[in-house]
């Protein structure tokens, strides 16, 4: 006989946990041993044909003789006489059947019967106020809960917000007609049996839990394909955000460089120096602030692209592809552009502040030179147009003469200037001088006029000397100081031009060599001096020979207008002048040392921060290779790296302030070192972008991992593989070592294998049909080599399993109702708001025989979202 109260005792005791753990164990040796079924048949049909006999039958096939269920109720007949007025017994054994029949097939998340019927309904309630299911008793005694599960799932038939904690007994009775009415569930308690029990029975609240629960089984079908599509959804918005600003960040660095490129490559002249150094000003200024943030934000879009393509993979998505012009490639390209513009400006602000400098020189030149030909030339044409020689007597004829033969003498002498202005206006065109209109004005006028005195001289030269003939008086003393005091005059003016003469130079060489021309030009002083004083005993001869023979004498020398005092105000003026030329030539030497100490400082600078560089680029490429530990710890390690390597800012700060000082300077070479200011920022910005994007890779190998649920020792396994294949220490392995590292893996890629060989592993046929297919998948663009992330994405995608388009059609025709087609108010009811916006504006009408208005096509969308189709 049955000892249902040792039954009930075991429930209360270890619930019905204990008894499916024991069911489930029989089921389990059941099925291992085929030899107990025999055994079981046997004892159980004697069993109940001990009972049956009492009511004159028995059973010789205890599945066939049960089937119809009549003699299964006698034996319940004969087995309730036995435990009749045992109230105890009859409801354990009752309590058994509903536990067997009603709650054993509940389960939710892998728990037992008992748990996973709490555990759905704390999740059905949870949103619910008032509501907090912890047990089958005290927490359903004031009839919210039951209020709560059948809103959840029917809010059409109750209206929650008008339930009152305070009142139980209208809130079961409420719960109780509803559900009895519109769910076909029958009114198993009365409300005032619950609300005048201290703790209301926990079995037969199960009991009629149970009942809600297989009520509602079929929304709990709708609600985990809702949770499945929700899930998909959400990676697929995520995925299209991040496509969303990769674009919006492409673009606007784009935007920016094709706006910026334009302002480099304009070549507008500027008319002076000063207006040069501002250009040149601006340009250091958009180097030091404008450009920096963009080189970051170009790193930031690599690294978002490189992330968002990981996470297509690992969601088993197609491969983004940027808008056309928005490829990574596309934006290098861009910024290569804009590194040439750059290159290009500064070269070109450095050669026009060479030109204009060499301009202002040139101009301030030409312009003392055509001041001082032009006081010359003041008077000359009416000098040449007189006609003083037709009333002169001929010894002032021949003064005259004489007087007009040193005047040649020193327009001879003024030709060479005339020369060198014309060559200084010649040379002023040549570099496109702004204001060439007035110096060509000026130079025209003077060569005009220039012309005009040669004819001028050579017309009154013939009209002298057709006098001279009559004229034969001449004083040779005169003559003789006017030819040697002209020369010597002209002399000085060029040696005073000299001596003020501005100059420009560049390098130590060049000023030392102004330094020696003018220690030269001091050596011929003495001999200068002799003659100035042979040309004043001239004048002085003249002086004794008139005072011993008495003659008096009528003015100057008839000659020439320059007087001794002139000759030796001028003599004075240019001794002056010497001493200040060489004060300005010793400063100039001082600048050029100055300049010579600033470069070498900059090379001093430039030399070290170039060997840096150099050294973090190869020590970066050893840590990429040789990293080891956790890919946290790697991670970890890499950004204390960065941090190290960015605590070294202020020394490329400190070199691009030198670099400064060079270009204030004006300074345009050094041999002092082989870097240039624009070398040492590429390196720099190089450097950066490389460690960033070593971060990024292991950022990604950590995705893939957590994605993919890979082991820190397969991690470890595979990029040991990896490296011990990269002999070159590449990062990359080349077509024949990446086959060699997957035989390594225990993959049949060997050439001459038969078409049926299967894998090691029993996978796929091996031979190179097999590596040639992962060759496609791991470099889908034929570049021959294979990147460490290329290689964990595929042994990730080989080991693991993933979400696909026929997962996602199952789940939304469960929330069709089995339909070939969804309308909107059913995405509505079963997804949050959002996702369901997002599929009802992205899906195709359904046009199949079977469509009704509003009718949405959910199979293209859900291979759409796989690639499968176009959306």
């Amino acid at each position: 006989m049955v000892d249902y109260h040792a039954a009930n005792n075991q429930s209360s005791v270890g619930g019905p946990q204990t008894y499916m753990e024991q069911e489930n164990d029989w089921d389990r040796d059941l099925l291992l041993d085929p030899a107990w079924e025999k055994q079981q048949r046997k004892t159980f049909t004697a069993w109940c044909n001990s009972h049956l006999r009492k009511a004159g039958t028995q059973i010789e096939n205890i599945e066939e003789d049960f089937r119809d269920g009549l003699k299964l109720m006698l034996l319940l007949e004969v087995i309730s006489e036995i435990v009749d007025g045992n109230a105890k017994m009859t409801l354990g054994m009752i309590w058994t059947i509903i536990l067997r029949f009603a709650i054993q097939d509940i389960s939710v998340e892998e728990t037992s019967a008992k748990e996973g019927l709490l555990l759905w309904c704390q999740r059905k309630t949870a949103p619910y106020k008032n509501v907090n299911v912890q047990n089958f008793h005290i927490s359903w005694k004031d009839g919210l809960a039951f209020n709560a599960l059948i809103h959840r799932h029917r809010p059409d038939l109750i209206d929650y917000d008008s339930l009152r904690k305070d009142d139980p007994v209208t809130n079961l009775n409420n719960a109780f007609e509803v559900a009895e009415k519109h769910l076909d569930i029958p009114k198993m308690l009365d409300a005032e049996d619950i609300v005048n029990t201290a703790r209301p029975d926990e079995k037969a609240i199960m009991t009629y839990v149970s009942s809600f629960y297989h009520a509602f089984s079929g929304a709990q079908k709708a609600e985990t394909a809702a949770n499945r599509i929700c899930k998909v959804l959400a990676v697929n918005q995520e995925n299209e955000q991040m496509m969303e600003d990769y674009e919006k960040l492409a673009s606007d660095l784009l935007e920016w460089i094709r706006r910026t490129i334009p302002w480099l490559e304009n070549r507008t002249q500027e008319k002076t120096v000063n207006d040069m150094q501002v250009k040149q000003e601006d340009f250091r200024d958009y180097r030091c602030v404008h450009k920096p943030p963009k080189v970051q934000e170009k790193c930031q879009l690599e690294i978002s692209f490189n992330t968002l393509q990981t996470k297509l993979r690992l969601s088993n998505r197609p491969a983004f592809m940027p808008s056309e012009g928005r490829m990574v490639s596309d934006i290098n390209k861009a910024w290569h552009n804009l590194e040439g513009a750059e290159k290009g400006y500064e070269e070109w602000i450095l050669s026009e502040i060479r030109r204009l400098e060499r301009l202002e020189h040139l101009a301030v030149k030409f312009h003392q030179k055509c001041a001082i030909h032009e006081s010359w030339t003041d008077g000359k044409e009416a000098m040449l147009t007189q006609k003083d020689y037709e009333t002169c007597t001929l010894s002032e004829v021949k003064a005259l003469l004489r007087k007009h033969e040193a005047f040649e003498s020193d327009l001879a002498a003024h030709q060479d200037r005339v020369e060198q202005i014309a060559a200084i206006a010649q040379e002023l065109n040549e570099l496109d001088y702004y204001d060439a209109a007035s110096v060509n004005a000026r130079c025209q006028k003077i060569c005009d006029q220039w012309d005009v005195l040669g004819e001028l001289t050579h017309k009154r030269k013939e009209s002298l000397e057709r006098t001279e003939k009559q004229l034969e008086s001449i004083d040779e003393l005169y003559l003789e100081y006017a030819k040697r005091a002209a020369p010597f005059n002209n002399w000085m003016e060029g040696a005073m031009e000299d001596l003020q003469d501005m100059f420009i130079v560049h390098n130590i060489e060049e000023i030392q060599g102004l330094i020696t021309a003018h220690e030269q030009f001091k050596s011929t002083l003495p001999e200068a001096n002799k003659e100035r004083e042979a040309i004043q005993s001239i004048q002085s001869e003249v002086q004794k020979i008139a005072q011993s023979n008495g003659i008096k004498l009528s003015g100057g020398n008839p000659y020439t207008s320059i007087t001794p005092e002139s000759i030796n105000s001028k003599w004075e003026q240019a001794m002056a002048m010497v001493p200040l030329r060489d004060n300005a030539l010793q400063e100039e030497l001082n600048k050029q040392n100055s300049n010579d100490t600033l470069r070498a400082t900059f090379a001093t600078q430039a030399n070290a921060v170039g060997a840096y560089i150099q050294a973090k680029m190869e020590e970066i490429g050893r840590i990429s290779i040789e990293m080891n530990g956790t890919l946290e710890d790697q991670l970890t390690n890499l950004k204390e790296y960065q941090k190290s390597i960015m605590s070294y800012t202020p020394e490329i700060n400190k070199l691009e302030g030198y670099h400064q000082h060079i270009q204030e300077a004006l300074i345009f070479d050094n041999q002092y070192t082989s870097y240039t200011m624009e070398h040492l920022r590429v390196g720099w910005e190089q450097l950066l972008t490389t460690i960033a994007r070593t971060i990024n890779e292991v950022e990604n190998q950590i995705l893939t991992r957590d994605a993919k649920g890979i082991s820190q020792e397969q991690l470890y396994e595979y990029r040991a593989s990896f490296n011990h294949f990269d002999k070159d220490h590449s990062g990359a392995l080349m077509a024949e070592e990446f086959k060699a590292c997957l035989i390594s893996l225990g993959y049949d890629v060997e050439k001459d294998k038969q078409v049926g060989a299967q894998r090691l592993d029993g996978g796929r046929a091996g031979g190179e049909a097999e590596f040639n297919r992962i060759m496609g998948i791991v470099d889908p663009n034929g570049s021959g080599a294979v990147t460490f992330q290329a290689f964990i994405d595929f042994m990730s995608t080989e080991t693991t399993d993933r979400d696909t388009a026929d997962q996602v059609i199952a789940s939304f025709k469960i929330l069709a109702a089995d339909k070939n087609y969804i309308t909107a108010d059913e995405l509505r009811r079963e997804l949050p708001p959002d996702q369901a916006e997002y599929c009802i504006a992205r899906m195709a009408p359904y046009t199949g025989p079977d469509a009704v208005p509003g009718a949405l096509d959910y199979m293209s969308f859900s291979t759409a979202l796989y690639g499968e189709s176009d959306l």
